[in-house]
C-alpha cells in the first residue's frame, strides 16, 4: 500500500516532521484504522525519496505519541486506541468548523427522483421470504458452468486485457437470436441485439435514444416502478394506463404521437396477468399511428406452466415500432448482470452510439462462457429443469393458500415466478397483513411504490399481495402459509379454514 504523502524540502518544517504531521492526520481522519499495518520504512524512503532514518524518526515520534504501534518482526500498526486528548482535539476542531452548504439550485430535480427498492434488506435471512423475481440459488447450474469457465479461461489470449465490441460479444449475440426464434418467435439478426447489464440498463439505453424532457411515457398501472421511476428521470411526462384482468387497457390510450409505452405483456408484473392477441395487435396499429414506440419488457417469459405461450409482441411486429428487453437475471441469476435489447434496425446506428457512451462492453468472460453454455445445449437443459422445480413450488402455494384461505384468488399462475393474490374480504389490507406476517417471520408483499407504481388508495393496492416462490422449498412455502395464516388470527380474523386443513 502505497500512502499519499508528499513532502516539501522548501518548507520550514523538516523532513521529519512533515512525514509525522501527515500520518497523524490520516490516522485522525479516519483514513488510517485502528489496527492497519503501515508501508515499512524502507518503503517509505523509496516512496518520498529521503533517508531511512527520516522515516524510522518520524514512526518512533508517532509511537511515543500512542498513535502506532511497533510488533517485533511484524512491522507498524495504527494504535488499537488512539490518545484520548488528540481525538478531542479533533472533534472541537470539527465543531467550530463551518460546513459548506449544499445548494440544490444546480440541479433541483436530484430532490425529485425516486428509485425502485431491488433489494430486501429488512428481512433475516432465517426468515421466509416471498420476494418477487429472485430465482434459486440451489439451481444454478454450478459444475457446468465452472468446466465452461475454466475452458475460457485457459483460451482467453489478451481477451482480458483488450477493450471490446460496446454492444456485446458477438457469439452471444448469435445465441440469444437462435433462442429467440423458436421460443418467442423473434426473427432477429445477431446485429440487432445489444448486450447490458440487466434490464435496467437496457431500459436506460433506450431512454437514451427516445426520450427528452416533455415526451409522453405509458406506464402499466399497477407497474414496475423502476420504469416509471427511470422515465421520470428524464423528464418524460407519464401516463398511468390502468391494467384490468387481462392487462394493459389499450383502450385507454392517449391521443399523443412521438410516445413510448412500456409494457410486459407475457407475464404482466406485479398482476401476472397476459396480454391477449387482440389487445397486443391495438397496440401495435397505436404505436403506428401515432409514430410511437413500444418497450416489450419480457422479463421472465421462459417460464410458462398452462398451454403454451402466446408469440412475444416483438414477433408480431411488422412495422419495426418494437424494443424487445431480456434478461438472464430471471433464469440463471441477477449477479451475472447480463441483459439484452433487441433493437429496430432503423435505431441501430442511435443505440450502437449510446451503448459505447455508457460503458465499453459488459464483461467478456461471462459473456463467453453464457454463449458456450447456450451453444452447447445447457441453456435450454436448464430451462426445462427449473421449470419443472418452479411448477412444483407454484403448485405447493396455491395449495397452502387454498387450505388455509379458501376464498382467496390467485392471479398470474399460469407462468412467471410469482403469483397476484386477491386478498379475500373479510381479512384485513396488505398493509396490515404485511406487517403482521413479518412479526411470524414471513414476507410477502403489497403494491407499494417500492416495487410497483399503483395510483393511491385503489383496490390493487389495498386488496392484493404478491408472493414470490421460485427461490424458496415446497416445505418452506407450505410452512410460510402457515405462519401467515397463524398471524392473521390473532388479528381478529373469522371465517379461516384452520391450518390443520393442510393436511389435506
Amino acid at each position: 500500500m502505497q500512502l499519499p504523502l508528499a513532502v516539501n524540502r522548501h518548507s520550514t518544517l523538516n523532513l521529519q516532521t512533515q512525514v509525522f504531521e501527515q500520518i497523524r492526520s490520516m490516522i485522525l481522519a479516519g483514513q488510517l484504522r485502528s489496527g492497519q499495518r503501515l508501508p515499512s520504512s524502507r518503503h517509505l524512503c523509496q516512496q518520498l525519496q529521503v533517508s531511512r532514518i527520516t522515516i524510522t524518526l518520524a514512526f518512533a515520534r508517532l509511537a511515543d505519541e500512542g498513535y502506532v504501534e511497533t510488533a517485533k518482526s511484524l512491522g507498524t500498526f495504527v494504535s488499537r486506541e488512539i490518545p484520548e486528548q488528540a481525538l478531542h482535539a479533533l472533534r472541537t476542531g470539527f465543531e467550530h468548523t463551518e460546513q459548506p452548504i449544499v445548494s440544490d439550485q444546480f440541479r433541483p430535480d436530484l430532490l425529485k427522483l425516486r428509485s425502485h427498492n431491488l433489494v430486501n434488506a429488512r428481512l433475516k435471512r432465517s426468515m421466509i421470504d416471498f420476494w418477487v423475481g429472485r430465482p434459486d440459488a440451489r439451481s444454478f447450474p454450478l459444475r457446468t458452468w465452472t468446466r465452461l469457465t475454466t475452458k475460457r479461461l485457459l483460451s482467453a489470449g489478451s481477451a482480458l486485457t483488450e477493450y471490446r465490441d460496446p454492444t456485446g460479444f458477438i457469439e452471444l449475440r448469435q445465441a440469444i437470436a437462435d433462442h429467440l426464434r423458436p421460443a418467442r418467435g423473434i426473427i432477429a439478426e445477431a446485429e440487432q441485439i445489444i448486450i447490458t447489464g440487466g434490464c435496467q440498463e437496457g431500459l436506460n439505453l433506450v431512454c437514451r435514444m427516445l426520450l427528452s424532457a416533455g415526451t409522453d411515457a405509458i406506464v402499466e398501472s399497477p407497474g414496475y416502478a423502476g420504469a416509471s421511476y427511470l422515465f421520470e428521470s428524464f423528464g418524460a411526462h407519464l401516463h398511468q394506463i390502468r391494467v384490468d384482468e387481462k392487462g394493459l387497457d389499450v383502450a385507454q390510450l392517449p391521443d399523443v404521437t412521438n410516445a413510448l409505452a412500456y409494457v410486459t405483456p407475457s407475464h404482466q408484473y406485479p398482476m401476472g396477468c397476459t396480454l391477449p392477441l387482440d389487445r397486443r395487435l391495438e397496440l401495435l396499429a397505436w404505436a403506428v399511428k401515432t409514430n410511437s414506440y413500444v418497450v416489450e419488457d419480457d422479463y421472465d417469459s421462459d417460464f410458462r406452466y398452462v398451454g403454451s405461450p402466446l408469440a412475444a409482441l416483438k414477433a408480431l411486429d411488422r412495422a419495426n415500432r418494437v424494443f424487445y428487453v431480456g434478461t438472464f437475471s430471471k433464469c440463471l441469476g441477477a449477479g451475472l448482470r447480463i441483459g439484452y435489447v433487441v433493437v429496430p434496425p432503423a435505431m441501430l446506428p442511435a443505440a450502437r452510439h449510446y451503448k459505447a457512451l455508457m460503458n465499453n462492453g459488459q464483461p467478456w468472460l461471462e459473456q463467453a462462457v453464457l454463449a458456450d453454455f447456450m451453444n452447447t445445449g445447457g441453456y435450454a437443459r436448464h430451462l426445462r429443469t427449473i421449470r419443472q422445480h418452479y411448477l412444483g413450488k407454484r403448485d405447493a402455494l396455491l395449495r397452502a393458500l387454498n387450505c388455509n384461505f379458501g376464498q382467496g384468488r390467485a392471479i398470474g399462475a399460469e407462468g412467471g415466478m410469482h403469483l397476484a393474490w386477491r386478498i379475500p374480504a373479510h381479512l384485513p389490507v396488505a398493509p396490515v397483513i404485511v406487517s403482521k406476517a413479518l412479526e411470524y417471520g414471513v414476507g410477502v408483499y403489497d403494491l407499494s411504490p417500492k416495487a410497483a407504481v399503483s395510483p393511491g388508495r385503489t383496490t390493487y393496492a389495498e386488496r392484493h399481495l404478491m408472493f414470490g416462490y421460485s427461490s424458496l422449498t415446497e416445505k418452506q412455502i407450505t410452512t410460510g402459509v402457515e405462519r401467515l395464516a397463524a398471524s392473521l388470527r390473532t388479528q381478529g380474523a373469522s371465517d379461516m379454514r384452520p391450518i390443520k386443513a393442510l393436511s389435506c
